[in-house]
């Protein structure tokens, strides 16, 4: 069958014995082997139709990927589409868009806009890949300014699970249109996605690092300055606990340190009074916050762009107060042994809890605040992350928030789980949509 399949494609194919089989699976969690039958590295739209179409006369599962980022389990079976080298991108300055390859990641895409004085509302991470991003909603830097970055999405490309290429966007396809705004997978394979752009130059962001003695007065400060904050003005608080290894900046190398990110998309002069009270909050030991060029985005909050092994979960929030930093301090407090390399806060709000007009099935519109784990050390990820993340959802119910979004659910655990990430409206209309453009659960969700 291989040979068939080669023949059908004009990118190569892949199987376990080929000296490819293993680059062309790896993504960004290196813990995460992926063992199929078929890996195809697709070279066009037409490559994605002519290998859902030979999966689906062979009954064999097909999975995605670009990046690897979402990315907790291995595929075992079936045929894996990379998208790797889908990678184009292309900016029309004058409509303000950009159209984007499956395989993009967000650094290129930043790149090109800002020759333009443009922007994309983007994740935190450039590293990561734009479609598997936005096919979650996506809660960025500029969450509470701009709102949630599938909002922007003009249209998407998609191969279907009948091996038909369609566009999908508000006038074609609506429902399908809809359902890729925030719906995740399970839904065909997007080959392209067209994205509105936002005129951007500069903006005031950054971050500010305070050592660990003040980590009690800075999230307490930070809790009480959110509930009166300018709703163009985007904050998140992380604790984080840096290794002692060479690749770390010395700096930060071996310390533990509160990280306070912020973005304004306005003046300077503006930008610096709003930070102003959270520069007052304790001594700071780095001050890396001011005028930032929009291509430099990826300085607010400075994620990790090489592969490495990785645990995520995450929960959201109604609201957030001084109890509940009591709480959180019990688990990343000064002095306290926590199995997390970061604990991660975001206030949410703002432009976010706007819906675009016609809908979308993005998850926790109605969230406030989104807490982020992440655990970077493989013994502890089976047992002792799991545990502390249970122990302390358990100390968190009274600010618990009944909404979540998929892109911060970590590894999922059951068909129940991933469908937990939406509201009970959003998941019957996901589940028709799902049905009408797969029937057979011919993708892996």
């Amino acid at each position: 069958m291989t040979q068939t399949l080669a023949s059908r494609v004009s990118g190569p194919v892949y199987t376990p014995s080929d000296a490819g089989y293993a680059p062309e699976c790896a993504g960004f969690n290196v813990l995460v082997q992926h063992t199929p039958q078929y890996v195809v590295a697709v070279k066009s739209a037409q490559d994605v139709a002519e290998t859902v179409r030979f999966a689906r006369e062979n009954k064999l599962p097909i999975a995605v990927q670009a990046t690897g980022h979402g990315t907790y389990a291995s595929i075992t079976s079936g045929v894996l589409i990379s998208t790797k080298a889908l990678n184009q991108v292309s900016i029309d300055a004058a409509a303000r868009t950009a159209t984007i390859g499956a395989g993009a990641r967000w650094e290129p895409v930043i790149a090109e806009a800002a020759k333009h004085g443009l922007a994309p509302v983007a994740g935190s991470s450039t590293n990561v890949g734009v479609v598997g991003y936005l096919l979650g909603g996506g809660l960025g830097p500029l969450v509470r300014s701009h709102g949630v970055s599938s909002d922007y999405v003009v249209g998407y490309t998609v191969v279907t699970a009948e091996g038909e290429t369609v566009h999908a966007s508000a006038e074609q396809h609506p429902d399908l249109f809809w359902a890729l705004r925030g719906g995740k997978g399970g839904l065909g394979i997007v080959t392209d996605v067209k994205l509105k752009l936002v005129e951007m130059r500069s903006l005031y962001a950054g971050s500010l690092f305070f050592e660990e003695q003040h980590i009690e007065a800075v999230l307490r400060g930070w809790v009480k300055w959110t509930s009166e904050a300018d709703a163009r003005v985007s904050t998140s608080i992380a604790v984080m606990r840096f290794p002692p290894f060479d690749f770390i900046p010395p700096p930060l190398r071996g310390r533990t340190v509160i990280n306070l990110r912020f973005a304004y998309p306005g003046s300077i002069e503006d930008g610096a009074k709003f930070a102003a009270p959270l520069r007052a909050l304790a001594p700071v030991y780095l001050d890396m916050l001011g005028e930032l060029p929009a291509s430099q985005m990826a300085r607010i909050h400075n994620d990790p762009d090489q592969p490495s092994p990785v645990w995520t979960n995450g929960m959201m929030l109604t609201h957030v107060d001084q109890d509940f930093a009591t709480t959180v301090l019990r688990h990343v407090g000064t002095g306290v042994q926590t199995p997390y390399f970061m604990m991660e806060i975001r206030h949410l709000g703002g432009a976010s809890w706007k819906d675009v007009a016609g809908g979308s099935a993005v998850g926790g519109r109605g969230g406030n605040f989104i807490i982020g784990l992440v655990g970077m050390h493989p013994p502890l990820f089976d047992t002792v992350l799991p545990g502390a993340t249970q122990g302390l959802r358990a100390e968190l119910k009274p600010w618990l928030s009944p909404e979540m979004t998929i892109n911060f659910m970590g590894k999922i655990q059951s068909p129940e789980h991933f469908d937990s990430a939406w509201p009970d409206a959003i998941r019957a209309k996901l589940k028709e949509v799902r049905g009408k453009y797969d029937p057979s659960k011919l993708f892996v969700k």
